[in-house]
């Protein structure tokens, strides 16, 4: 057998690189668990991972047809059968062994001039032994003359002849393996890619028949991943692992028995070695596995961090939390430095520990089996290798092994979860079939003393004994303060969840015992944030009912004053929406649902704030569009204002959980309960004002429509946009097809936007292609760490020197068993033993060197990168957000990746190059140095040798991309549906998207297929090309040593040296991959760098001055958004505000009010036009400085997922603020009360983004953070547009008393809000159409004199 062949490569293997086997470069090989069961890892495992493992391995195959485990069982005894070969392989060495040997001790024997060969026996020459007695010429060597000699042959032994016939043996095997390998992989990948396929299927058919209480547990993130990642780590382990495992397994056993039969004792001698290794073994599995677990906590905390502050990175600029939120990432990142750091350390000790035995295992078994060959004779050299090898094979194969094991420990821990969910039965089944259908529905629901809490918190109550009678055909309208559990109320209809106590009922019918689908298709709900699918408007309308005529259709979209715009459209009714229905504005979002309400035909129309998120002009229309459809059907509304609720027929006051009052609007002004509160608050502003407005308007008849500026309604709000960013965290998960920053300008403008966006539509993954970074640039990020570079790469070096010196000491045995003088022989066996010890010492303190120095050096680079990275992003101005590339999950994932992607351009990968390049460099000059002519037929064979290792790397990294890209699809299929779960169980929807995530997995299936070919062949051949090299080399051999004389142990000493080194290279190959995308990660990461930001946060320039007071001036701004250059938002707008006063920008949506606040904070900066400040111009001021001066509170804050103190804390991050400051800030705010009520006060967690407080709640906290700025400029951005009438008061109270003594602008709907400002500016198309104190514009008889007089919300 080739003497280090296929050993040597694999025991350079053990912990030598930090992977399994030659391939799977998955995972971290340094873990060899050396367990020999799996019972005994399971239970190892159990402790470091931390999902518990309930799953057996073999209930992994519980979804395998019979085909499958026909395949199965096929492939196995493939691999079975291969696993013998290797060891199958010694005895063909063994024998050539002693073949060389016997054909050299003749040679030796011969070289001797006093004898001969005669009848092919040597003999002494006659000569000699006939001379006469002469006692004087007695010598040694003639004494010797006289001991006959030993019955040695000669001259029959044709080397050529016999190495011919090995070669054949050596093809023979080589064929066999071939195809066992390419069996054994195909049918194996081929079995699992169709159980994966199954497990995929009813997994996400699962995930989608869960009830919502369920999602709420469960975050849609979570469920990505276990999508994606878990599944291929069950994968990992059911498909060709488990065939390798059988085959490394199946060597194993072999090798021990060749060892047991040729030559118990040394077997013996080398076995009382090993538990050494296997201890070692074990250890390193263990800590690398925990230390890897934890290093992957630490980042996610980091990851989360970044997540968090880039997707509300409008709030961290506003309030200059940038240097802030960047030491809060890097103090995250210090622990998964030192964890990284310690794993290498870890792996560097074990992995030298484990060489030190090895070569100490080499040096005591030759040393033993030398003197079993030569003092008592009972091996020949043969079996002493045969032994030797058979041991060594069999332990090097269990360590290779042990990677098996942990991959189906990985696959048993990602199983768990994910069987779990499938064998879950969901407390409320949307797709069974049980339950009543009702033969006629009247539509009267009630509510019995319903109680209920939510499953995600359940210590809050939220509906306490809820009664309430809804008639049939009546509209009924649910008024109270936010929190009261309105909403609540209308989940329970639709069954998203089942009451704790009490039941509610359909006319007399326990709606849990009817059918669900059914129940779901008598519901139409139009919410206030609609979900639209990312397909053409016909198809979001379709939704509503399966196979719904086009006549239907354009039925329901007139009933909702839809048509029209529709009509206007380029594309009309195959106008794509947009992800999330971001191409269009609230308004039509919102009429689009109605038509899918309505083409439902619903019974029962539920509508939960269905207008409060739109301008006037848009509320309007989709208003009368309500008033319309709501004839005849049971309707329950929800609103906060009046003018949607008045005109009810039954309306029901709710307060805490409970309904305290019902009655008609008059009524309830009567019993001077919840309602009266409600309204007088909303409307004693309006009243009074308006009455003498309305006397006049009646006299000129004017009609009282509003028509402002047609604009308002194909404008998308840019703050709907905004709110749809806090909202949709989708953003994490597919990159934001353009979001309108403000929406178009009618239809011309849309079709230009549609234009644009196909335009711009480059796949995310044809990102502007990168230049590979210069390896330079690298290293220069990598500078401070030289020292331990240096360090790292002289012990790569020496590490990489010890394959070559191996194949040296091991030819130089098998030459010591030619020697004919036993004295000589000894001395030099001793000698080599010995050295063999010197090389295995210096190898532990060089692996440890190695794994220290790099995994120390590539950590902290990985650190510097992530920490550079995080603030660059920081940094850019608000602009670059916007563009869909740079959304959050976006640049998360490239923190994530592309920072510990470059290590692999540094650090271990330099070890690793140093280390192959040093083994091949020494090996090819020896083997030169000892004989060149083998080893140019040699190194004939060694391109196919470093391809075999490459070829396996390149396999896997190949198809792990396509395999992405296949799954990409089927991805965003469920990724949409498990974000808008809610909307799609409302439509009853959800058979639908499985179906469609269904006909997704074909193409991956296919993929998978075709792969398990390629990828057994090409193992296939890589097992088979060293057994070909070997049958040639030693052919070959023969032939020199015949006819050239060379030394047999030189052919030894070359063809191991060659063939070891030979694999590395296919290593160093293996690496290029990781190099190359490293490269490429870096470059990413270099132009993120380099990008120089239009507006700088960091940079001192700028002006700064002492007395600030904000006076403030817009001239002739003009402005379009970067991400939408063809929409001119502002169009030369002129205003200015002294020190003190208040302005408010009133106006349709998307009439640029929020954009000029936008400029003022420097998030943007004007096309044209000046915006001034304290007479200086903006873009010359400090940015930092500005903003400082600048308190905003916009309509949806956004909070930080930490403390109440810490989020008002976050107003001022100049210095430290004490706890009594953030308590005189809340009392300003009239926040104080609130918080002390809570259990843990202001130390109370706010949840992310501020989930766990009500809005009015979060607006507060909003408004503490702004006046603990103690600003001199005060933003009111929509601040009350979303709270009800109760929250609204305390707000506006608190914004009151905020506004004292600061410049403040205001943007409301709300008159009650605007009146008593200093001037108020109309805006309309980008531009101020009149501005003036509240009484001259309502003396100017103009825009805003309409706005007041219709009693409308201004919008």
């Amino acid at each position: 057998m080739p003497s280090g062949s296929v050993k040597l490569q694999s025991i350079k293997k053990l912990g030598h690189e930090n992977h399994s086997y030659d391939f799977s470069n998955e995972e971290p090989a340094g873990s060899k668990n050396a367990a020999t069961s799996s019972k005994g890892d399971g239970k190892n495992q159990e402790d470091a991972d931390l999902p518990a493992i309930r799953v057996g391995f073999f209930q992994l195959f519980r979804f395998a047809t019979r085909n499958d485990v026909l395949m199965m069982v096929v492939g196995s005894l493939c691999a079975v059968v291969h696993g013998s070969a290797q060891p199958l392989m010694l005895l063909v060495f063994g024998l050539l062994t002693d073949t060389f040997i016997e054909y050299d001790i003749e040679l030796n024997e011969l070289k001797d001039a006093r004898k001969e060969c005669v009848n092919n026996t040597i003999q002494w020459k006659r000569n000699y032994t006939a001379a006469p007695w002469d006692w004087s010429l007695m010598n040694n060597s003639t004494w010797e003359m006289l001991t006959p000699l030993r019955n040695r042959t000669c001259g029959i032994l044709d080397i050529e002849h016999e190495m011919t016939n090995f070669a054949y043996y050596y093809v023979g095997i080589a064929a066999a393996v071939f195809l066992l390998g390419y069996f054994q992989v195909a049918l194996w990948v081929a079995a699992a890619a169709k159980q994966i396929r199954v497990i995929r299927k009813m997994y996400f058919s699962k995930v989608m028949r869960m009830e919502i209480g369920w999602f709420d547990c469960t975050s849609v993130g979570e469920l990505n991943t276990r999508m994606s990642d878990d599944i291929n780590k069950i994968n990992d382990a059911i498909a060709d692992q488990v065939s390798m495992f059988l085959q490394r397994f199946t060597t194993f056993v072999c090798g021990f028995c060749i060892g047991f039969v040729k030559g118990w004792k040394l077997t013996l001698v080398i076995v009382a070695a090993s538990p050494l290794i296997g201890l070692a073994a074990g250890l390193m599995a263990m800590f690398v596995a925990r230390l890897t677990g934890l290093e992957l906590q630490a980042y996610a905390k980091a990851g989360a961090i970044a997540d968090e502050v880039l997707s509300s990175i409008r709030t961290v600029a506003a309030f200059g939390g940038e240097q802030k939120e960047v030491q809060r990432y890097d103090r995250n990142l210090i622990s998964a430095q030192r964890l990284g750091i310690r794993k290498g350390l870890i792996m560097g000790f074990f992995t030298g520990y484990m060489w030190l035995i090895i070569f100490l295992c080499y040096g005591l078994g030759f040393w033993y089996g030398s003197s079993l060959v030569v003092d008592t004779e009972e091996y020949s050299p043969g079996t002493l290798l045969q032994v030797f090898f058979g041991v060594l094979i069999a332990a090097m194969n269990l360590g290779q092994a042990s990677p098996c094991l942990e991959a189906f420990a990985a696959g048993r821990g990602a199983a768990t979860i994910i069987f779990e969910t499938i064998e879950k039965e969901p407390e409320i089944d949307c797709l069974s079939e049980a339950g009543y259908k009702l033969d006629k529905v009247k539509g009267d629901i009630e509510f019995h003393n319903v109680t209920f809490h939510y499953p995600s918190r359940p210590e809050v109550k939220i509906l306490d004994q809820l009664s309430v009678p809804v008639k049939s055909g009546e509209t009924t309208a649910f008024v109270g303060p936010s929190g009261a559990g309105k909403s609540t109320a209308i989940q329970l209809i639709q069954r998203f969840y089942d009451p704790k106590e009490g039941m509610v009922t359909l006319d007399g019918h326990d709606i849990r015992g009817l059918n669900i689908q059914w129940l779901r298709s008598l519901i139409g709900i139009v919410e206030q944030e609609p979900v639209l699918f990312a397909t053409t408007i016909s198809e979001n309308i379709r939704y509503g009912r399966p196979g719904v005529s086009k006549e239907d259709i354009i039925a329901a979209t007139k009933q909702a004053n839809a048509y029209d715009f529709i009509m206007d459209l380029p594309q009309k009714f195959d106008t794509l929406v947009g992800e999330g229905g971001g191409q269009m504005s609230g308004g039509q979002k919102q009429r689009i649902a109605i038509a899918r309400a309505l083409v439902r035909n619903p019974r029962l129309l539920l509508l939960d704030m269905a207008t409060s998120a739109l301008d006037n002009e848009s509320e309007a229309l989709v208003q009368e569009a309500l008033d319309k459809v709501r004839v005849g059907r049971t309707t329950i509304s929800i609103a906060h204002r009046l003018s949607t609720i008045k005109n009810a027929d039954v309306i029901v006051g709710f307060e805490r959980g409970r309904a305290v009052e019902r009655g008609k609007h008059g009524e309830l002004l009567e019993r001077k309960g919840v309602y009266f509160t409600l309204v007088t608050l909303q409307s004693q502003g309006d009243e009074a004002l308006n009455e003498k407005a309305r006397q006049m308007a009646d006299n000129e008849k004017e009609p009282a429509r509003l028509n402002l500026s047609r604009a308002g309604s194909y404008r998308a709000s840019f703050r709907a946009s905004l709110r749809q960013r806090s909202r949709s965290q989708l953003s994490n998960l597919v990159p934001e097809s353009s979001v309108p920053m403000v929406g178009e300008l009618g239809p011309r403008a849309y079709s230009v936007s549609q234009a644009d966006k196909f335009s711009n539509a480059v796949p995310e993954d044809e990102e502007e292609p990168v230049e590979p970074a210069p390896v330079t640039r690298i290293l220069k990020y990598n500078l401070p760490e030289w020292p331990y570079m240096v360090f790292g790469s002289v012990g790569a070096a020496i590490n990489g020197g010890v394959n070559p010196v191996y194949s040296l000491l091991f030819s130089q045995i098998l030459a010591t068993f030619s020697i004919i003088d036993p004295v000589l022989q000894r001395k030099e066996i001793d000698g080599i033993c010995l050295f063999f010890v010197v090389v295995g010492v210096v190898s532990f303190f060089t692996q440890m060197l190695q794994g220290y120095a790099f995994s120390k050096s590539g950590e902290l680079l990985t650190r510097r990168l992530r920490r550079l990275g995080f603030q660059a992003m920081l940094g850019q101005e608000i602009g670059w957000f916007d563009d869909h590339k740079n959304s959050a999950g976006a640049l998360t994932t490239r923190l994530a990746t592309d920072a510990s992607q470059v290590q692999g351009a540094t650090g271990s990968q330099i070890g690793m190059i140093v280390n192959s390049l040093t083994n091949i460099g020494v090996a090819v000059i020896m083997s030169f140095f000892f004989s060149w002519k083998l080893t140019m037929v040699i190194l004939c064979f060694l391109p196919f040798i470093a391809l075999s290792g490459g070829f396996q790397a390149k396999m896997l990294t190949g198809f792990a991309k396509q395999d992405k890209e296949a799954m990409e699809i089927a991805g965003q299929i469920s990724g949409e549906a498990l974000n808008n779960i809610r909307t799609i169980a409302g439509l009853g929807k959800e058979r639908l998207f499985v179906d469609a995530y269904e006909a997704q997995l074909d193409a991956p299936y296919e993929a998978a297929i075709k792969k398990a070919h390629v990828y057994g062949a090409c193992y296939g051949f890589s097992q088979c090309v060293i057994f070909l090299t070997n049958s040639a080399s030693y052919r070959f051999g023969g032939y020199l040593v015949q006819q050239e004389g060379l030394h047999f142990s030189l052919v030894f000493r070359v063809i191991s040296a060659i063939i070891t080194s030979g694999t590395a290279l296919g290593r160093a190959s293996s690496f290029t991959p990781d190099y190359a995308k490293a490269k490429i990660s870096a470059a990413r990461f270099f132009t993120l760098l380099d990008r120089v930001p239009l507006i700088s946060v960091y940079s001192d320039k700028g002006d700064k001055w002492e007395n600030f007071k904000g006076h403030i001036e817009f001239i002739d701004c003009k402005f379009t958004y970067p991400t939408r250059p063809d929409m001119q938002v502002l169009n030369g707008l002129n205003v200015s505000v002294k020190p003190g006063q208040t302005l408010a920008f009133v106006g349709s949506s998307g009439c640029g009010k929020s954009t000029s606040v936008q400029l003022l904070e420097r998030f943007y900066d004007p096309d044209q036009g000046r915006v001034l400040i304290d007479g200086h111009d903006s873009t010359q001021i400090n940015v930092s400085f500005l903003r400082s001066k600048i308190g905003i509170v916009s309509q949806e804050p956004i909070l930080f997922d930490c403390s109440i103190e810490e989020n008002i804390k976050y107003g001022d991050n100049s210095g430290d603020i004490g706890i009594d400051e953030v308590i005189s800030a809340a009392k300003k705010a009239q926040l104080h009360d609130f918080v002390v009520s809570l259990p843990e006060k202001y130390n109370t967690n706010v949840g992310a983004q501020g989930s766990q407080l009500s809005r009015g709640q979060k607006q507060r906290i909003a408004i503490a953070r702004a006046i603990i700025r103690d600003p001199k400029i005060l933003l009111l951005d929509e601040a009350t547009s979303a709270l009800d009438t109760e929250s609204e008061k305390t707000v506006q109270g608190a914004l009151d008393k905020a506004r004292e003594g600061r410049t403040c602008i205001v943007i409301a709907h709300r008159l009650s809000t605007v009146q008593n400002s200093d001037i108020i500016a109309v805006m309309s198309r980008g531009f101020v159409i009149e501005k003036g104190s509240h009484d001259q514009l309502m003396a100017l008889k103009g825009a805003y004199y309409k706005l007041v007089t219709t009693g409308a919300p201004i919008s």
